[in-house]
């Protein structure tokens, strides 16, 4: 653990579909971890590893992430995706965080906040040497996933072992899709999601027959 270190930015993108204990969890644990000063929450616009699958309109998914971290001053929504035509890149995105932080007199010092079963996919992400040139990694325990270690790293990405930490953390048992299901079938998401989430989905009728989903947020 190290005190905050200024400028130093967590990110943590996902579709948020919705947003859950987990995702509040892991951000916390890297920011504690790697001294970062703020982390950054980034909404898929249009998620391109999950092509076909229906996901809940943007503006749903933004105000979802927008409740779950207003109690965090250190968490922060940024629209960098949704804002954006086209699918939502990793790499996309840093470049234009990276532009913002020039852009603001600071010196870029990003760190890409993942689970450890996604870093397991790196390799079919968009350019991802590319990417770790302009982001550092954070990669986070996943319950079922394998644990990252320094030469399978390499082996993923060589040379780029000295551009990734692997933090400890909780492993929490909990995804979007369970959350979905479970409101699908009526069963409840409390302790799943933060309360205020839990009766924005029932409020808005999301993840039921009836509710409004689109392909393209």
């Amino acid at each position: 653990m190290t005190g905050p270190v200024a400028g130093r930015t967590g990110i943590l993108g996902g579709t948020f579909d919705p947003i859950h204990l987990g995702h509040l969890a892991i951000a916390e644990e890297a920011r504690e971890a790697l001294g970062m000063e703020r982390v950054l929450f980034v909404p898929a616009g249009i998620p391109p590893h999950k092509p076909g699958r229906r996901i809940a309109p943007a503006a749903d998914r933004v105000a979802m992430v927008e409740t779950a971290i207003a109690d965090n001053p250190a968490f922060l929504l940024s629209r960098v995706e949704v804002d954006r035509p086209g699918p939502s890149w990793a790499v996309d995105t840093v470049a234009l965080l990276s532009e913002a932080e020039r852009a603001a007199g600071r010196d870029p010092d990003l760190w890409w906040i993942l689970s450890a079963e996604a870093f397991a996919a790196i390799s079919t992400w968009r350019d991802p040497r590319r990417l770790i040139a302009g982001c550092r990694m954070a990669v986070v325990p996943r319950a079922g996933a394998e644990r990252p270690t320094p030469a399978w790293i390499e082996s993923c990405l060589p040379g780029a072992a000295d551009r990734v930490a692997v933090v400890d953390g909780p492993e929490l048992g909990v995804s979007s899709s369970l959350i979905r299901e479970r409101v699908a079938s009526g069963r409840s998401i409390r302790y799943l999601v933060p309360d205020a989430v839990a009766a924005y989905i029932a409020g808005h009728r999301l993840y039921q027959d009836t509710a409004p989903r689109d392909r393209r947020p």
